[in-house]
């Protein structure tokens, strides 16, 4: 007779699952030491992915018939993945599936009173809050290993044909993962808003409104027909979709206001402002190459961008005038989890010098920003106002490079797209040189041609 139907086989099973069962942690370290999702693990045991995370922290009591496949793949990973020594968490009994006995009544024999035990102190928020993202980058290098070690092993070991395959898969990869580093999050948000007029493309080939301020700056002093000799580098810019997704991003659904109501530091959106003119021809205008004047469209990135040239520390321009915003509650961290996650990849198989997770890291920032707009290839997310900040943010930050390069003493000869930042002079008192995501490196050509050339000044 079947444990379902038999009411002792039932109690048996019960029993034996409360005694094997490891506690909630253990359960989520046995899950990420093998590189599995949530999702992988709850499709195998024919439950909810939520049901999993439910079960990891605690919060329900696994039951059959799913906790049975839960407790046997459980007990393969123990064996695959055992814990550290001296880790007694690990081994003991989970008290979430352990009858409590009930309290015994207290004699009135008195004795003497034992001393109390030393209580164990708690973590702060902020120490369980840096535990769970040391926890969550672990799992994500797990996860991006364990996906390029599958494809490869699909693949014959031909890198060319796993890094078509990473790439292709980037995109589900890089949700899964923002998924699994979700669990900890503080803040709820609106996948799919109601969104104004303004992000709505005219057609597929017109854009919508907003203006990014994407730079595409020639200085006008310099030219390359020009005679001269004055070297210029040009420079990369490492990750800087990936940097830009420390942003401050809207949460909910953008809601309107006129004048300067919607300009508050602790909102996020988009604002129609008239800028002031620009007055500095040897530095990048920071809304970038306009071909006309008057209002436009721009994100919250390049306004906050635009107030702080205006203020006493720049006093570069003056303050830009804002007729309407649509904005919503924001946050700075939104995206960080995700952000320190693929960083920390990306630095570790940089060091190893693995192109093939290099570059699947690279498709899966890259990929997650240029999606979370309008595509067929992310049904979870559509969230333009986010596209829209993220890009202007990474011109933000190409800006605040130049404008220390300048102030350096460096020339700006051209600055373009996210990355790229043309200068004269010694650059490696300013910037250090490397790849990482803070770095910048000399940029080369497709033909891997020298990222230096010479340029003459323009007489006029």
């Amino acid at each position: 007779m079947e444990a379902a139907n038999d009411p002792v086989a039932a109690l048996l099973e019960d029993a034996r699952l409360r005694k094997t069962m490891p506690p909630p942690a253990e359960r989520q370290r046995l899950r990420e030491a093998a590189g599995l999702t949530r999702g992988q693990v709850a499709d195998a045991c024919q439950v909810r992915r939520q049901t999993i995370a439910n079960w990891e922290e605690g919060k329900t009591t696994p039951k059959p018939p799913g906790a049975t496949a839960y407790a046997r793949l459980l007990d393969g990973l123990k064996e695959l993945h055992p814990a550290a020594a001296g880790d007694e968490s690990a081994t003991q009994p989970d008290n979430t599936l352990t009858p409590q006995p009930e309290p015994v009544a207290a004699t009135a024999r008195p004795h003497a009173a034992a001393p109390s035990p030393t209580p164990t102190p708690n973590p702060t928020r902020p120490q369980r809050r840096a535990r769970s993202s040391a926890q969550a980058q672990d799992a994500s290098t797990g996860l991006i290993t364990a996906a390029v070690h599958e494809e490869l092993e699909k693949a014959g070991g031909d890198v060319d044909a796993a890094q078509a395959a990473l790439i292709k898969r980037a995109i589900d990869d890089v949700m899964t993962l923002w998924r699994d580093l979700r669990t900890t999050g503080r803040y709820e948000y609106t996948s799919y808003p109601a969104l104004p007029d303004i992000f709505k493309k005219p057609s597929k080939k017109e854009p919508d409104q907003i203006w990014e301020a994407r730079p595409g700056f020639r200085h006008p002093g310099y030219s390359l027909r020009a005679h001269g000799d004055i070297l210029v580098t040009a420079l990369d810019a490492n990750a800087a979709y990936l940097s830009a997704m420390k942003c401050w991003l809207p949460i909910g659904k953008l809601e309107h206001s006129t004048g300067t109501d919607g300009v508050d530091p602790k909102r996020s959106g988009v604002h129609l402002i008239t800028p002031a003119p620009w007055n500095h021809p040897h530095l990048p205008n920071p809304l970038g190459d306009r071909d006309t004047e008057g209002t436009l469209w721009v994100t919250d990135a390049t306004l906050r961008l635009l107030l702080r040239l205006s203020g006493p520390k720049y006093g570069l321009t003056e303050r830009p005038t804002v007729h309407e915003s649509w904005t919503s509650h924001a946050t700075e961290n939104f995206l960080d989890a995700l952000r320190k996650a693929l960083t920390a990849a990306r630095a570790t198989a940089i060091a190893a010098d693995d192109t093939l997770t290099t570059e699947y890291v690279k498709a899966m920032y890259s990929k997650f920003i240029s999606t979370m707009g309008e595509s067929i290839h992310n049904r979870e997310i559509k969230r333009p106002d986010w596209m829209h900040i993220i890009h202007s943010q990474a011109y933000a930050n190409l800006w605040g490079k130049a404008y220390k390069a300048n102030q350096a003493g460096l020339e700006i000869v051209l600055m373009a797209g996210t990355d790229e930042l043309h200068v004269t002079g010694d650059w490696r008192q300013v910037f250090t040189e490397g790849r990482g995501a803070t770095e910048m490196k000399i940029k080369y050509s497709d033909s891997k041609a020298s990222g230096e050339y010479v340029v003459g000044r323009v007489t006029r």
